[in-house]
């Protein structure tokens, strides 16, 4: 679930704390720039931060990729703010799903593009979930295992879906970046390692 940080700014958390089982993000108060720094998890892209003071000090070197909204503009309805807080976390979303690097490659699911130096190979859904299967559990996987995960197949069903699909995702990314060892195949399964 993505956060919102709220600092400095009572009135604002109160009012959303009132309605958080409604929203679709967490609320997190804040009440001074430590405690932000502690709360903070560097490692993880969706956080938006409202402040009504300006947010350029709260920043330190590692934060200036998180997305800000400040509100000195003030009056502003409930409802733009909540539609303006959601639109900032589907931008923080949207962001996120395009920057995520695997062995030195950038898959970006929004465009589908797997992608390094200047080369680019269009994907498609079901390439793109074995990719982030296989990536995600860094064990091997054997059929049976990506049948039931990845194609929703009872494990005793007779079919060659998974090596062919595996298949051809190795030969595109060996043909287009020269790379056979993207994909990795073991007696125990298939694995990125």
């Amino acid at each position: 679930m993505q956060s919102v940080f709220i600092i400095n700014f009572n009135s604002l958390y109160e009012i959303l704390d009132e309605i958080k089982e409604n929203l679709s993000f967490k609320i997190i108060k804040i009440e001074n720039k430590e405690d932000f720094e502690k709360k903070l998890d560097l490692d993880k892209l969706d956080h938006l931060v409202i402040s009504k003071t300006d947010h350029k000090l709260l920043l330190n070197n590692n934060i200036k990729s998180k997305i800000f909204l400040d509100f000195n503009d003030l009056p502003l309805s409930f409802n733009k703010l909540l539609e303006l807080i959601n639109i900032k976390l589907i931008k923080l979303k949207f962001n996120q799903q395009s920057k995520i690097t695997i062995k030195g490659y950038k898959l970006n699911l929004n465009s589908k593009f797997f992608s390094k130096d200047s080369l680019k190979l269009k994907l498609t859904e079901k390439e793109i979930e074995i990719i982030l299967y296989l990536n995600d559990k860094k064990i091997k996987h054997n059929v049976a295992d990506l049948q039931k995960n990845i194609w929703g197949y009872s494990t005793d069903m007779e079919t060659h879906t998974v090596e062919t699909h595996i298949y051809r995702l190795r030969k595109k990314i060996s043909d287009l970046f020269n790379d056979e060892k993207f994909i990795l195949s073991h007696k125990n399964g298939y694995f990125i390692d």
